[in-house]
Parts: structure tokens; sequence; C-alpha cells
């Protein structure tokens, strides 16, 4: 029996490395009032369950969901219809 202790560099090279599992960071979304946001911020709870690397398609399909609802507020509304009852 030897008295001489293993290197820990020798174990870390026999061990493979796992990351961690995705887990939820626990961010707290509050809601707007208006749908389609609260829908578009409700989608990043997507990214809780998705490694790093999957993170960046949910935030670019987020703004790009966030992006089309600012640009529909500069839309002008339809006109409406003329009301002769005066």
């Amino acid at each position: 029996m030897s008295d001489e202790m293993p290197d820990p560099a020798d174990r870390a090279a026999e061990e493979p490395y796992a990351p961690a599992a995705p887990a939820p960071l626990g961010v707290d979304r509050a809601l707007t009032g208006h749908a389609p946001v609260d829908a578009h911020l409700a989608r990043l709870a997507d990214a809780d369950h998705l490694p790093a690397d999957g993170h960046l398609e949910v935030y670019e399909d987020v703004h790009r969901g966030l992006r089309d609802e600012l640009t529909s507020l500069d839309a002008h509304p339809a006109p409406r219809p003329y009301d002769n009852r005066s």
C-alpha cells in the first residue's frame, strides 16, 4: 500500500467534463398589460431550459417581436367612418 496521494491533475484528466444543467435565472417578469408584449416577454422563460448556446435564438426572437410591436405603434390608424348624424 502506498502513502502517496494521487495528483489532482491526473484525476481531472480521467474525469470527463460535464457542464451544469440549464437552470432558471429566477428573474421576475412584470406584466405590461399589453397582451402581445407580455407574450413576447413570457417567451424569455424558454431560455431558462436551454443551454447557453440556445439563448441567442430566443433573445433574437423576443427582440424581433418587441421591435415589431413598437413599429406597429407608428402605423396610422384606419380612418374613421364619417358620421353625419349631427
